[in-house]
């Protein structure tokens, strides 16, 4: 299970902020390539694949946060109904439910849920998503 940290970045290598500046400078347009982010910034091409999908800063409105699953269900009456009991025990806000016509019986969903009024832990959430009925191949595939 994977676990997030909030951490001073004057213990961190100088490297993960200009990660952070490149990913910036490539979703501002003021870039049009990863070469030229990297260039720009002074790390590698190696470097800005390792971090880019690791490293963030918090947005300024953190109390607003979002995260995104991709589940497979089994092809069962109730089982997505289970999992939305459990995101809403949880006091997560579904925001979408984006799900795929069942083939061999599974079927390949992907909910965006607000995460700002949870009284648990993601990974408390994922845990508890894992133990339901029908429930396979559950990943975290975004946090904002």
């Amino acid at each position: 299970m994977e676990k997030f940290y909030i951490v001073d970045s004057a213990i961190l290598p100088d490297v993960l902020d200009k990660v952070i500046e490149a990913r910036s400078l490539l979703q501002n347009g003021e870039v049009k390539q990863v070469s030229e982010a990297v260039k720009r910034v002074g790390i590698s091409r190696g470097t800005y694949y390792k971090y880019k999908d690791y490293v963030f800063l918090p947005d300024k409105g953190m109390s607003a946060r979002k995260a995104v699953i991709s589940l497979m269900l089994h092809h069962d009456k109730g089982i997505l109904s289970e999992v939305l009991n459990v995101m809403s025990k949880t006091n997560a806000n579904i925001l979408t439910i984006n799900q795929n016509i069942p083939i061999h019986g599974w079927a390949s969903v992907v909910i965006s849920f607000d995460i700002s009024e949870m009284n648990s832990g993601i990974d408390d959430l994922m845990q508890l998503l894992n133990e339901c009925r029908g429930v396979s191949n559950l990943h975290l595939l975004a946090v904002e």
